[in-house]
């Protein structure tokens, strides 16, 4: 679009005026039916292959397109992403809708237009990158961060302006569906790649959506849309931070309510969360948009409402700006509930300011038609990211007797069995395109070219004699594989067994939303291939390609070895050959805990002492089969050593930590240092170990190296028993190792008065490598 700054423009064309200035003069022009239109949205669809958002169905209007877009229109809802269209026709139908909202209405304000990008730009033929709880396992900020800036450059250049992520849930219980599309279980991990994201996407100049704002990773039952029950401190001190953090440090200008309701008040209709918290307290100046038919849901999930007309006066009130994806409680419905005075036009003027603002800054009220062209959306640059985030992602799990690397020229009868080997869907998460809409187009296959895991371990392995076997399915009952599958393992030297999800949504799928599970077992009869398998004697690789931790404890001592990758995209087959042969070094850490006993939720690491095992007091031990942070190298990594700056330090200062680590094998290797804190004595029970700072080193062979962490006090607070966040004097233990099981340990004492902090307090540990 060009800018315009002659004499005779409209003010609010006017670019040399101030973004302020722009709005109040073009929100003086607007009559309420105009300023209510900004803060509604329209999804055009043009058939019904069935829900991409809960309940969709139900929520279908036989409205016309030109009724909707009257008077013009705040967003567009996905005009890419629905229905298998090329990057061409989803340029031009989004120009094409663009011109008819412009059309509409008497100032020619375009819409912004939105989409989902959890594993990539969610259109037909874009890449579809590692899930989330991948990107997590890398450890790696600047990593995501050139991840989201490539998602956003493709965003930005097809005529998209906002984004709905990341998603900064921070993981409760593992059987929620959605655990695929989060960080993992550590509100500082979360926090950092979260910001990271955030960066990207917004330096691309694309509009980063914050979700789910909050508690939704906490439901009851780990049940999609449950009621959440948490405490006012584990809100403060475990969920709420990482949406703190990509605020201030990410720069995001969107925040997306949750569905569920939090001690029986829905986050949609919480006044004090989206206005008192996160405007007054936080500063938030950005728009609210609310999840899928969140608004009509306050009358229809939440009973808080008695109609769709009186939910949007509850939502607008309390404090969301935007109805996605479709105008039902907003519109006609809230300009009539203005008009009978149950709601102030002023609260209708703070959304639309917000609303107009953000269009002001995406260029969209400098004259004419946004642009919109097609792009390539999976380039040489995106494939190498893909791979790049899938390959440091992988974590190995267990390597007791060094079966693994495999020699690449090996001449070995190596036995490919499991319903991962050969399905390229299951390397993919639920909001990537061929599992997120593709399943209800079957003859559109994949839309892009994806390997499967048989496939590149045939490229890895030329001389080998590779065999393969389904076995089992990763859903149903069907058993009837499983004999084969076993003959198979018997006949050869060794069994590389691919087990774990299909990803998919509202129970198409094993991982995905609102495939929530009822246990930790490996979903279908998987359970059963794996016991058959292992009575062979043959030795067997156990990979899990999965969207959620499952337990492994019942095969750990079993198995020659245990790989896991958390679905990685559509270079993730390349990603695990390559690790299974050695071509790359695994330096993946776990970002959720692996359990023991699919019946025993471990509930995160992020326990006080009663939420960790307790002999003579219970006979159930909470204790993971492989701790937070794990993960092992084909090189060993000594740590050397841990030490401090200053044995005593002020509530209110830092402490330098200097951590000192060792390659002492002969290959290159990349280390993922680690450092935890832990208060021994506090006002509330605190965890007993959690992370304040982590960094990828690398090591070259035999190499010694030295990671500094600046970490702030700010580091060790917690909400205290009259619920302000404290620092207060005494012992705090800090432990340094390659998982929250840190070898190394120092004790520092904090010394001085309690200090209080708000949310101008120090959220990152700088560090520096030496």
């Amino acid at each position: 679009m060009t800018s315009v700054n002659a004499p005779g423009v409209a003010p609010w064309r006017d670019t040399a005026r101030t973004v302020g200035e722009r709005v109040e003069s073009l929100l003086a022009e607007l009559t309420l039916e105009e300023k209510v239109a900004q803060l509604g949205s329209v999804w055009v669809q043009d058939d019904d292959p069935g829900n991409v958002a809960p309940l969709q169905d139900r929520f279908a209007t036989s409205a016309r397109l030109e009724d909707r877009l009257a008077r013009g229109q705040g967003h567009l809802t996905r005009v890419y992403g629905t229905a298998p269209i090329s990057p061409e026709e989803g340029a031009e139908r989004l120009r094409s809708l663009q011109r008819l909202v412009t059309a509409a209405n008497r100032f020619g304000i375009p819409a912004i237009a939105h989409e989902e990008c959890l594993t990539g730009f969610a259109t037909y033929g874009a890449t579809a990158y590692p899930t989330p709880l991948a990107w997590a396992a890398t450890f790696d900020p600047g990593l995501v961060e050139r991840l989201a800036a490539a998602i956003g450059a493709d965003l930005r250049a097809a005529g998209v302006h906002q984004g709905l992520s990341p998603v900064l849930d921070v993981v409760r219980d593992y059987r929620w569906g959605r655990v695929e599309e989060t960080l993992g279980e550590d509100p500082y991990l979360v926090g950092q790649l979260g910001a990271a994201y955030v960066r990207g996407l917004e330096g691309a100049g694309v509009i980063a959506t914050l979700k789910h704002f909050a508690g939704y990773a906490s439901s009851r039952a780990a049940r999609n849309h449950a009621p959440v029950s948490v405490g006012p401190r584990e809100l403060a001190d475990v969920v709420l931070p990482p949406f703190e953090t990509a605020l201030r440090e990410g720069g995001a200008r969107s925040v997306m309510n949750s569905y569920t309701d939090l001690d029986g008040l829905p986050a949609g209709a919480s006044a004090q969360l989206l206005r008192g918290l996160l405007r007054e307290e936080w500063g938030f100046e950005g728009t609210v948009v609310a999840d899928y038919w969140a608004i009509p849901f306050l009358a229809s999930m939440h009973g808080v409402a008695e109609d769709d007309a009186e939910a949007g006066a509850v939502a607008l009130r309390a404090g969301i700006d935007v109805e996605l994806p479709e105008t039902v409680s907003y519109g006609e419905r809230l300009v009539a509930e203005v008009r009978a005075g149950r709601v102030a036009e002023a609260l209708v003027d703070e959304s639309v300011r917000r609303v107009l603002r953000q269009k002001v800054e995406l260029g969209l009220l400098d004259g004419g038609v946004p642009e919109a062209r097609p792009v390539e959306l999976d380039g040489r640059r995106n494939r190498a990211l893909a791979r790049a985030v899938a390959e440091r992602s992988v974590v190995l799990l267990h390597n007791p007797a060094a079966t693994l690397p495999l020699d690449p020229r090996t001449t070995a009868r190596i036995a490919i069995v499991g319903p991962c080997a050969d399905d390229p869907r299951t390397l993919l998460g639920c909001y990537a395109f061929p599992n997120h809409v593709l399943d209800r187009y079957p003859g559109h296959g994949m839309g892009l070219p994806i390997a499967s895991i048989a496939d590149r371990l045939a490229d890895e392995f030329p001389e080998a004699l590779l065999e393969h076997e389904v076995g089992a399915d990763v859903s149903g009952d069907d058993t009837s594989g499983i004999a084969a599958a076993a003959a198979l393992a018997a006949r050869s030297d060794l069994v590389l067994l691919f087990v774990g999800d299909r990803a998919g949504l509202f129970g198409g799928g094993t991982s995905g939303e609102g495939c929530d599970a009822p246990d930790l077992r490996l979903p279908g009869p998987q359970p059963e291939l794996v016991e058959a398998v292992l009575a062979t004697g043959t030795p067997v690789v156990l990979v899990v390609v999965s969207g959620r931790p499952y337990a492994l404890g019942q095969y750990k001592d079993r198995v020659a070895a245990a790989v896991q990758a958390f679905l990685p995209g559509v270079e993730g087959g390349a990603a695990l050959a390559g690790v299974l042969s050695g071509r790359v070094n695994p330096s993946g850490r776990l970002p959720v805990q692996i359990p023991v006993s699919p019946a025993i939720n471990p509930s995160t690491y992020l326990q006080p002492p009663l939420g960790r095992r307790t002999d003579g007091i219970t006979v159930l031990d909470p204790t993971p089969a492989f701790a937070f942070g794990h993960g092992l190298s084909y090189t060993p990594v000594e740590y050397v050593s841990l030490a401090v700056d200053r044995a005593e330090c002020a509530t209110d200062g830092s402490v330098g930590v200097t951590v000192t680590v060792r390659n002492a094998g002969d290959r290159p290797a990349e280390e993922v240092v680690q450092l935890y804190a832990s208060d021994p004595v506090a006002e509330v029970a605190r965890p007993v170990a959690q992370l304040v700072g982590f960094a990828r080193v690398p090591l070259e062979p035999r190499q010694t190296r030295m990671v500094t962490f600046d970490v702030p006090t700010d580091a060790f607070s917690y909400t205290g028993i009259d619920l302000h966040r404290i620092v207060d004097p005494g012992a705090i233990v800090l432990a340094a190792g390659p998982s929250a099981e840190a070898p190394l340990r120092t004790t520092i004492h904090l010394r001085g008065d309690t200090v209080v902090l708000d949310h101008t307090r120090r959220l990152t540990t700088r560090t520096r490598l030496g």
